[in-house]
């Protein structure tokens, strides 16, 4: 009996830490931090790449780079999460945030968020200020701009929210290189003009969440049709941008080439498809898989 004691605490102590790890990797929204870590890395992969800059070299520059973006993604999210959650127990997709469960208070998630930050900032600035500077932008740009103001405000937060969502691309690059080189801000480009249409194409999805939360959503505001128009416009300014990738070979240029064309294809057949949010999901899926080939096929194509 008492050693069916013991094992039931030891498994009740292993649950409320598994559970309480679980909370944190929710309050810091881990999916954002993780495939925000794809697109810093390739930035300053690229960077060592062009500058002829051995990566075993700099190996410190990596590690204050990658932990450094991570934790000022991660505690804008834990921001983000403390001022929404008046509204997010209104979502399906957010209800079960550990903000609005109450299992992590606002003031420990707002401490936390600050510290990881703060901690962040510190580490971007030990690789070049410029990588300091771009990461202090991107908080900036996604608590005040997009949380605090535009979010709930205006059809055009996603937009403005994709601002924050570029840059880390140019924090990975100025952390090793901080004269930007165009290939940089392509990559900048290539985030923020990917995040609409990416957003979109969820909103959609959940266009019965947002309107329920009163954030006004572009699909919330001007509808299905409207959306549809806006999505295959953002899908379409996509097309010029592997020309200024050429330096990354004919491969790279032809697989983003069609993957772009995939996508605008896909986006137009929206205008024949009567079920709305099942091209939605396919759009939505597609952005997902768009994203992570491209920035992942850049490192490759540099490697071989």
């Amino acid at each position: 009996m008492s050693n069916s004691r013991i094992m039931t605490d030891v498994e009740k102590a292993d649950v409320t830490a598994s559970t309480a790890w679980k909370d944190f990797l929710a309050l810091i929204k881990i999916g954002i931090v993780n495939s925000n870590l794809i697109t810093t890395f390739t930035g300053m992969w690229l960077a060592f790449y062009f500058t002829n800059t051995h990566f075993l070299n700099s190996l410190d520059i990596m590690f204050l780079t990658l932990i450094g973006s991570s934790l000022i993604i991660a505690g804008s999210c834990s921001i983000n999460n403390v001022y929404d959650r008046d509204i997010d127990h209104l979502m399906e997709r957010t209800k079960e945030r550990p903000t609005v469960t109450g299992k992590i208070n606002g003031p420990k998630a707002l401490s936390l968020g600050l510290i990881m930050i703060a901690v962040g900032l510190i580490m971007l600035f030990m690789t070049t200020i410029t990588a300091g500077v771009i990461g202090l932008i991107g908080v900036f740009s996604y608590v005040v701009l997009y949380t605090m103001w535009s979010k709930r405000k205006y059809v055009s937060n996603t937009i403005v929210g994709s601002i924050s969502g570029a840059v880390p691309p140019l924090i990975g690059w100025a952390a090793v290189d901080a004269n930007l080189d165009v290939v940089a801000w392509v990559l900048f480009l290539m985030m923020f003009i990917w995040q609409p249409p990416h957003f979109y194409a969820l909103a959609m999805k959940r266009v019965e969440e947002y309107r329920a939360a009163s954030i006004p959503m572009l699909p919330v505001v001007k509808g299905f049709a409207t959306t549809k128009h806006h999505i295959v416009a953002w899908v379409a300014a996509l097309l010029p941008l592997p020309f200024f990738l050429m330096d990354l070979g004919m491969f790279f240029f032809i697989l983003a080439t069609a993957f772009n064309i995939g996508w605008l294809a896909l986006g137009l057949a929206g205008y024949k498809m009567k079920d709305d949010i099942k091209w939605s999901k396919l759009m939505f899926v597609y952005s997902l898989n768009y994203l992570t080939i491209l920035f992942v096929a850049m490192v490759i194509v540099t490697v071989l």
